[in-house]
């Protein structure tokens, strides 16, 4: 089963070491940045599941940072943890509107920051309580948030990982963006609907190396549908 990954943006060097540690001690990858700019590179070469975001960042504060996050369509769905000292309920408040889904203070107990970070990996993945689907080579099993083609494990994004899953219940009934958009990201989101147009290009990139870019197919004017 793949990893789950952690971004820690954090410009406390000793702090980032002390978060990936506990991070890999429990079945994390971890990737890092000591800054936004750096952050954005690292983001650019692959998204992560969860970003866990301090506020007092070197140039742009984190708290801008989530807003910026939150703005762009690749990286509007993801998990964001702030981390930071600022405790009062004002700074709370501020980092949520921001675009934090859950905000720590430091300093913090390693049990209750874990926790917080499944938490965010259950509310990123609503459909891991279906039953896993067969479609042709493909099998996708949302619980262990696996697919596999031909019987080997191929690694997938978590975006497109559930438009693949949605698309594969229901092989070649025609999904409206609008509606793939709303059961992959949920109502409650930042992205417009040519943000599932990203994905879906993202999704035929990593189908591509198995011949299998060809099976998400565009329906103009309307969405896409899985050709069984």
């Amino acid at each position: 089963m793949p990893k789950n990954t952690v971004l820690i943006v954090e410009d406390d060097a000793a702090l980032r070491e002390m978060l990936r540690f506990m991070l890999a001690r429990n079945g994390y990858e971890t990737e890092q940045a000591g800054d936004a700019e750096e952050a954005d590179r690292r983001l650019a070469m692959r998204l992560p599941d969860v970003i866990l975001l301090d506020w007092m960042l070197p140039g742009m504060d984190g708290a801008d940072y989530a807003r910026k996050l939150r703005a762009h369509p690749l990286t509007a769905d993801v998990g964001i943890i702030m981390v930071t000292a600022k405790g009062a309920e004002e700074d709370k408040i501020r980092g949520l509107d921001c675009g934090a889904d859950d905000y720590v203070t430091k300093p913090f107990a390693a049990g209750e920051l874990l926790a917080r970070v499944r938490a965010a990996l259950r509310r990123a993945r609503p459909q891991q309580s279906g039953a896993p689907v067969t479609c042709g080579q493909l099998v996708i099993d949302p619980a262990a948030h696996t697919l596999t083609i031909d019987g080997a494990d191929v690694s997938i994004g978590v975006k497109e990982f559930r438009l693949l899953y949605l698309l594969a219940r229901h092989p070649d009934r025609v999904h409206r963006r609008a509606a793939l958009l709303d059961q992959a990201w949920g109502k409650d989101r930042y992205v417009d609907e040519r943000s599932v147009d990203v994905y879906i290009r993202r999704l035929r990139r990593a189908l591509k190396p198995h011949g299998l870019d060809r099976l998400i197919r565009t329906v103009r004017g309307v969405g896409y549908r899985l050709a069984e």
